[in-house]
């Protein structure tokens, strides 16, 4: 029972990222959010730990931490928002992002010896389908071309494939011994890996903009300790305790879940394919998690 409630609060905290992209959108440059985001994480996971007098990790894993924390939050939403700001789709990056429960199955399988039954494979495969069906409109209204920046749209594709792989990894680096560091200690750390990375991106991007706003701040607020502090950290928790694969089909959820979101909170249209695909992903996880 437990289990389930968490599952059920990670996948409805994860979907709201991308109600907090938009939302900030006209009031602040990504990596420059970001790094606000991950800052303020870090912060109060290192004043949990110190009032708790938590372990912290030891010098031969702290750049572990801060690898793992840099390609779980940092490369992937990084990449993703260059990716989208350069004029791919938002569809075909939430399509390509559902890809890395099926990425995160295959890798582990060697790495960890986890191995998915064909009820699991084919609960994946539903998963996708019905992300596809979720994102269906976006996907048939979207440009042909790739490339609204100065990027060729070969990078923007490759990048965006780049993240979809560094979530992938930052995923799997939580089985390894990390896995034995307190969480608190371990998500101060990471979360400090992931603002480096968005530093170095808003420096190198020339990113400033920040116009002050109760949307703004409201979104930072949410992002710091709904998205980076608890969702981030069950992600986390349940992958350390359970097998990855299980874990990360929770994600097959976000879309639709976002959907959902984007049409009581914005007024977008939420058809019947949408709602079918809605089904069809529940189905999916449900399978891949039994």
């Amino acid at each position: 029972m437990l289990a389930s409630f968490i599952a059920a609060v990670f996948v409805v905290l994860w979907s709201t990222g991308f109600v907090v992209a938009r939302a900030i959108t006209p009031y602040a440059d990504p990596n420059l959010f970001l790094l606000a985001r991950f800052g303020g994480t870090a912060l109060i996971f290192a004043l949990a730990a110190v009032i708790a007098r938590a372990a912290w990790p030891s010098s031969r894993d702290f750049g572990k931490h801060l690898a793992a924390g840099a390609l779980l939050q940092g490369v992937y939403l990084g990449a993703g928002y260059w990716a989208v700001a350069q004029g791919l789709s938002a569809g075909v990056m939430a399509l390509l992002g559902a890809l890395q429960p099926l990425a995160t199955a295959a890798v582990a399988a060697p790495l960890f010896g986890e191995r998915l039954a064909p009820r699991g494979w084919t609960g994946m495969a539903l998963g996708l389908a019905g992300v596809v069906l979720v994102l269906e409109p976006k996907l048939a209204s979207a440009a042909p071309s790739t490339s609204q920046g100065n990027a060729p749209a070969w990078l923007v594709v490759l990048v965006s494939i780049g993240a979809v792989a560094a979530i992938t990894a930052g995923t799997l680096f939580q089985k390894t011994s990390l896995a034995k560091a307190d969480i608190r200690s371990a998500s101060a750390v990471q979360n400090l890996g992931a603002a480096c990375v968005a530093a170095v991106l808003a420096l190198t991007l020339g990113e400033h903009r920040w116009i002050a706003s109760p949307t703004l701040w409201g979104s930072l607020a949410w992002g710091i300790v709904m998205l980076s502090g608890i969702s981030v950290t069950l992600l986390v928790w349940m992958v350390r305790r359970g097998d990855a694969a299980r874990a990360t089909a929770l994600m097959f959820l976000a879309p639709p879940l976002a959907a959902l979101e984007g049409y009581l909170g914005f007024g977008e249209t939420l058809l019947p394919v949408q709602i079918a695909g809605f089904a069809v992903a529940l189905v999916g996880v449900l399978l891949a998690r039994s």
